[in-house]
């Protein structure tokens, strides 16, 4: 077994690197091809979700393929290979076994323990099965990861140790207040009518919103999932279909916007959803159009100053007739005064008209005199820090936007806009990382740690398995032989002794066989078991292409098997 994982994540990269990394359909299918095209890959999958993006492969050499898988990921993400380098992480062989498994039980999750990941893992093997890019391996490893998956979910209570995303971003919006009381009654626009919307618009709908609008660029989806719900058994909502075209006029109706589509740009920008805002009819009056009215300043010592030489009427508001503010641009003579006057004595006028100087001189000289004078006094002239002035409350939301697109569908700048409460990618990711644990995460990593185990001994075990078969094809043919040789001989044998004489030899044969055939299988189960069937193929001589033979025979069948589908 050979396989190797590159990715990134939400733990591995910043939002803003997976958003730009982020695969399209048509760029999740290139990449499969391009990759089993490429020299060191027989196999490929890609996983892509809003926050992770990873690609699965059979390689025949390690550093090849890392080199090989991290250049397709660039090239066909957009991102600089030298910029998205320090964010891939690389795992190979068992450790590859392990992060799966570990994705599909949602330990890897930005909500520990969501269940969703495990539709995207079936979507994502679905995808290179109908590409033909899955071969044995990868089909192994994929359906044993939805296996392990979801007996994670049924045998432990991992369930609470999250939710869903759409679950935990409602959760953010409501801030607090169960979700189911916070949506209660409320307008509903989802846009798109892909998996992650489509679960949106259930969550919110179970949750008791009392419509829900859907709209999509194909409008026949949209139609399908609006009557899905409608006809649904479990909620009693009003469901419509819109075109694209009427977000703008559905925003001045909705409280609730959930948005997940593919678009390669913003579906909302913040003036659309500030129009929105505005727009709402029989709501609160509209955000930001009345001008907010400054608290008043606290009352200063101005005008209160009996015998100050200043224009109190000129002098600003909020700071004191003492301070550097009150005098700035004053002239020397008023400077005198406005000192004397602050240290509590008069100006001698004598001493300027005895000496008769006035100018620049005498301003220098009254500065140095006030300078003196503070000192004496200890008055030292600063601006007297204003008192704070309480900002006016933000208005309560209006609108509550969940954005779970990547790239984003939603413009960040509307988490400024006033009446709007926006919660995306980035911020369930930060909200997310003090999340508490549930105890029952360490029963999970067991069952993650056995099954790895156990894939690793299926898959040693059946990849000595042609070899055996093709072993005890060798020995059935030397049989055929010796028995065919031995009628030669004695031509007269009846039948009934030459049966005796095939089964006795055939029986000889399998009991000389069996034990070794056992044994090497369960030593090829162990780690590092995989040269047992080189020795093997050594030892009795086996034709490399015989072997390949059974391999290829066996694949076959698997993959009609898979073709067919269940019973």
């Amino acid at each position: 077994m050979s396989l190797l994982v590159v990715g990134l994540s939400h733990r591995s990269a910043p939002v803003s690197v997976l958003e730009r990394a982020s695969l399209g359909a048509d760029a999740q299918i290139k990449l499969l091809q391009d990759t089993v095209a490429a020299e060191p890959a027989a196999e490929a999958a890609v996983l892509a979700t809003c926050n992770r993006i990873e690609l699965y492969a059979d390689v025949d050499k390690f550093h090849a393929g890392v080199a090989e898988l991290s250049t397709l990921l660039a090239q066909h993400s957009g991102v600089g290979l030298e910029e998205l380098t320090p964010y891939l992480y690389v795992h190979y062989e068992d450790r590859a076994v392990h992060h799966l498994f570990s994705v599909a039980c949602g330990l890897d999750s930005m909500v520990v323990g969501e269940g969703q990941i495990l539709g995207q893992i079936k979507d994502a093997l679905a995808r290179a099965q109908e590409l033909h890019t899955a071969g044995r391996l990868l089909n192994d490893l994929f359906q044993q990861a939805l296996r392990v998956g979801k007996r994670a979910h049924s045998e432990t209570g991992i369930d609470r140790a999250g939710q869903s995303l759409v679950t935990f971003g409602l959760e953010q919006l409501a801030v607090g207040a169960p979700v189911e009381t916070w949506a209660r009654e409320k307008k509903a626009l989802v846009i798109g009518a892909g998996s992650m919307s489509s679960l949106a618009a259930a969550t919110l709908a179970r949750a008791g919103v009392a419509e829900i609008v859907i709209a999509n660029r194909t409008p026949e989806r949209a139609e399908r999932l609006a009557q899905i719900l409608t006809e649904g058994d479990d909620t009693d909502v009003l469901a419509r279909a819109v075109p694209m075209g009427s977000v703008p006029f559905e925003l001045t109706r909705a409280d609730v916007v959930v948005s997940c589509t593919g678009a390669t740009g913003l579906v909302l920008t913040a003036e659309a959803i500030a129009a929105g805002v505005e727009g709402r009819v029989g709501e609160q009056p509209a955000v930001g159009t009345a001008p907010v009215e400054e608290a008043p300043l606290p009352p200063t010592s101005v005008g209160t100053e009996e015998g100050c030489p200043l224009d109190l009427s000129a002098v600003r508001p909020g700071f004191s007739v003492m301070g550097e503010a009150a005098v700035a641009g004053m002239d020397a003579a008023t400077l005198e005064q406005h000192a004397a006057w602050a240290a509590g004595t008069t100006v001698d006028r004598g001493r300027t008209g005895r000496t008769g100087r006035s100018g620049p001189e005498a301003d220098a000289e009254l500065i140095g005199a006030l300078a003196a004078t503070a000192s004496t006094v200890g008055r030292i002239p600063e601006r007297r820090r204003p008192e704070p002035v309480a900002e006016p409350p933000r208005p309560e939301p209006v609108l509550f936007l969940l954005d779970l697109a990547m790239p984003r569908d939603i413009d960040a700048a509307a988490h400024r806009l006033a009446g709007v409460r926006l919660v995306d990618i980035e911020s369930l990711a930060e909200a997310s990382a003090d999340a508490p644990m549930a105890a029952d995460v360490d029963q999970v990593r067991r069952i993650v740690s056995d099954e790895v185990a156990a894939f690793g001994a299926a898959q040693r075990a059946a990849h000595i398995t042609p070899t055996v078969v093709a072993l005890r094809t060798m020995a059935a043919d030397v049989v055929a032989g010796e028995i065919a040789r031995l009628e030669g001989r004695l031509p007269g044998l009846d039948d009934k002794h030459r049966a005796e004489i095939t089964q006795t030899v055939r029986r000889v044969v399998d009991k000389l066989l069996h034990a070794p055939t056992v044994r090497v299988k369960q030593l090829a189960a162990e780690p590092g078991g995989a040269g047992y069937a080189d020795a093997l193929r050594t030892l009795f001589d086996l034709d490399p292409e015989t072997v390949a033979s059974v391999s290829r025979a066996e694949e076959s069948t698997e993959k009609n098997a898979r073709n067919r589908g269940p019973a």
